[in-house]
């Protein structure tokens, strides 16, 4: 049975322990919801005043051609894509996830007219599937949101692949399990059936290895304020393969995706390549934060950061099935870390207020519901020591009862 002091050796061994100093994060605690918001990145609010008081306060308007804001959203999108296996002009920063995923499912569903079916899991995002409802029913119904089965495997979103679907809408992680998809295989699957790939990538860009570009992904949306560090609301990403780029259209057809920005013609031209799926004026100080996380991130292969994730979920797995079993928890995640992400879910029928009353022991995660415990771990700043000294006080705070004070049942906004 390993000790507390097996993690601290973990940690003095760690080639990433430097990055911890990087960020802003509370003296006492652990946070491991980083999949939820990621940390503050130290540099950030210095480069944020400078935007704020230098570059607006005092270049005002000048500051879109001198400080470079014009070009932002390519160009933090031409970093987002070295994270995740994109070629250069295949991403681009705009708008939020939900907006981009609108954006790109319509422009899938132009390129296969004569197929109705949008393919997705019960267990998607809701986002996700909202606006592919929505989406649907502006196109007068004529389209359908078909879902698989929650916690669908490959085999099995192979099986219902058909000549019927246009899209596959897929999460590359799962957002409640940590369930992490083949990309490449699926992808592959759908191309065979005739089918287009849009995949979210919220719960994998900058904490799982990604080949987009190697890997013949079509389309793909992903988080700014996750793993990338970006800030509450930070804007999002999108992919559009470089071949594809040519035939669409964006629906939302917005100046900052005009091919001539500042000729104010009445009529819509679509910017060449990935600038076509801009839509509005970009959010200039929300960029500016979004891009500090990510160069931050750049500063570190990817696998390095993937062999610090496994390593941190499957310590938890370990403690957690060592010490928590006896207290009615169960693994919600896949055991095997070649199909789990950057996180790992518990199950139990109490976790909202297990949950609550463990953030008042210092150890953040989160709730989803009905019944599951989420632990994020960002092996930038989370230690394997912070694993050792979350199970020690949830087994704690089962063993005190504390969780089932009533206080804990109250509901709040947000989980």
């Amino acid at each position: 049975m390993r000790t507390r002091s097996c993690f601290e050796a973990l940690d003095a061994a760690d080639p990433l322990r430097g990055f911890r100093a990087r960020f802003s994060l509370p003296p006492r605690g652990i946070y491991l919801d980083g999949n939820s918001l990621g940390a503050l990145p130290a540099a950030t609010p210095a480069r944020l005043a400078q935007v704020a008081q230098g570059e607006w306060g005092e270049g005002l308007v000048g500051s879109w051609n001198s400080a470079g804001w014009f070009e932002a959203p390519l160009r933090v999108g031409e970093k987002i894509g070295r994270l995740v296996g994109a070629r250069p002009g295949e991403t681009a920063v705009a708008d939020s996830t939900s907006v981009n995923l609108y954006k790109l499912l319509a422009m899938a569903l132009q390129l296969r007219p004569q197929r109705r079916v949008i393919l997705a899991a019960a267990d998607e995002f809701p986002t996700d599937l909202y606006m592919a409802q929505g989406l649907i029913a502006q196109l007068g119904g004529r389209h359908e949101l078909r879902l698989l089965p929650a916690e669908a495997d490959a085999e099995a979103i192979e099986a219902a692949l058909s000549d019927e679907v246009a899209v596959l809408l897929l999460s590359h992680v799962n957002y409640r399990s940590g369930a992490l998809l083949p990309l490449g295989r699926l992808t592959r699957s759908a191309h065979a059936a005739g089918a287009l790939t849009l995949w979210d990538l919220a719960h994998s860009a900058g904490a799982v290895p990604l080949r987009l570009a190697e890997d013949g992904a079509d389309f793909a949306v992903g988080c700014g304020y996750k793993y990338l560090n970006g800030g509450p609301g930070a804007p999002a990403f999108l992919y559009i393969a470089e071949r594809l780029q040519q035939q669409v259209r964006n629906p939302l057809a917005g100046w900052f995706g005009h091919a001539r920005q500042f000729s104010f013609s009445p009529d819509y031209a679509p910017a060449p390549g990935i600038a076509r799926a801009l839509c509005g004026t970009p959010p200039i100080l929300s960029l500016a934060a979004l891009e500090v996380g990510v160069d931050l991130l750049l500063e570190v292969p990817m696998d390095a950061l993937r062999d610090k994730s496994i390593a941190l979920g499957s310590g938890f797995i370990e403690l957690a099935e060592e010490r928590l079993a006896a207290h009615g928890f169960s693994l919600a995640s896949p055991r095997e870390a070649a199909r789990r992400g950057s996180q790992v879910c518990l199950r139990h029928p109490q976790a909202w207020p297990i949950c609550r009353a463990l953030v008042e022991r210092g150890v953040v995660g989160d709730f989803r519901a009905p019944d599951i415990l989420r632990f994020g771990f960002t092996p930038l700043y989370t230690r394997h020591v912070d694993v050792w000294d979350a199970v020690e006080q949830l087994q704690a705070l089962m063993q005190s009862g504390q969780w089932r004070e009533p206080r804990y049942a109250a509901t709040l906004g947000v989980t």
